[in-house]
């Protein structure tokens, strides 16, 4: 497959980089010194599952150079998809499938809004990394895991293709009945997770371990589901329960990256997680008091590392 890879982060980085050590033939678009880094030393991954390399490959920041490709996989932050969206026309071609990756329940319509539903498919990935130079990713934690699917739900051909490119990369892929459910179902635990998280100053092991605040992010979630809820997405009943049964899996150093971006006074997606609940449960008419409470905790902050 003919693949681009929009933001080679921590999420681009490592899916694209694992398909491009697969031979998958992948351009990289990137910029300032991360583009630099990748040009003269290529992409090196750090992983528990085994260190890998990507030393030749293509990576530009010039989108309009690269022609159309089969597959479009989008790995910019959530609250950066309004802003590339309009650029990735000339990477469509009749039968382009766009793959966005992103935190939050937003970025595929976005993307449709843009491209026309036909394009775009709904999906989310499983992962903890982080970049920790330019040209480098390290895999932190939680087996990696693409999941997606057409918007309606039903099989498509493309999507079978997809999968046996992760699949032939090494990567775990899936591709549920219900993709919004798991999306959703994501959402309600790195919303509150990361949110939580970020007003607490705290990783996931202390946050499990503190009583009063294990019972926030359980408050936090529970309210994600019933905004679900109101937007016809069905839940299963123990969403929560599985949500903090991950957290308690986790390593206990670890963050989102939204927390770890508002505590270096970085640009976050606050506004795509917490703002999103928010703004959607009052659209809905459901009450989100605990991330109308972390929304506004936070964006004084958000508000200053946007300048």
């Amino acid at each position: 497959m003919r693949i681009a890879v929009i933001g080679t982060g921590a999420i681009g980085g490592y899916f694209g980089g694992r398909l491009a050590a697969a031979g998958e033939e992948v351009v990289f678009v990137a910029r300032g010194e991360h583009l630099r880094a990748l040009r003269a030393g290529g992409l090196k991954v750090e992983s528990p599952k085994g260190d890998f390399a990507v030393c030749s490959l293509n990576a530009t920041d010039d989108i309009s150079g690269i022609g159309s490709v089969d597959l479009v996989l989008v790995g910019v932050k959530a609250w950066q998809v309004p802003e590339v969206a309009p650029a990735l026309g000339p990477l469509i071609g009749d039968n382009t499938a766009i793959l966005p990756l992103q935190n939050g329940v937003e970025a595929s319509g976005q993307l449709a809004a843009q491209h026309g539903e036909r394009h775009v498919l709904a999906g989310m990935c499983r992962i903890v990394s982080m970049v920790v130079k330019p040209g480098r990713i390290r895999h932190l934690g939680v087996e990696p895991c693409v999941v997606f699917g057409e918007l309606d739900g039903r099989s498509s051909e493309r999507v079978t293709t997809i999968m046996g490119a992760f699949e032939g990369a090494g990567v775990g892929v899936e591709s549920p009945a219900d993709i919004w459910a798991s999306i959703w179902g994501k959402f309600a635990f790195i919303a509150s997770f990361g949110g939580v998280g970020a007003v607490a100053r705290a990783p996931a092991g202390v946050m499990r371990s503190t009583p009063g605040t294990r019972e926030l992010l359980e408050s936090a979630m529970r309210e994600v589901c019933e905004v679900a809820g109101a937007k016809s997405v069905t839940l299963s009943h123990d969403t929560v329960g599985k949500a903090m049964a991950f957290l308690d899996g986790m390593p206990p150093d670890a963050t989102s990256s939204m927390q770890r971006d508002i505590m270096n006074g970085r640009p976050s997606e606050l506004e795509s997680q917490n703002g999103a609940v928010v703004r959607i449960g009052k659209e809905t008419g459901v009450a989100t008091p605990v991330h109308r409470f972390i929304y506004n905790a936070l964006l004084p902050m958000e508000t200053l590392a946007r300048g």
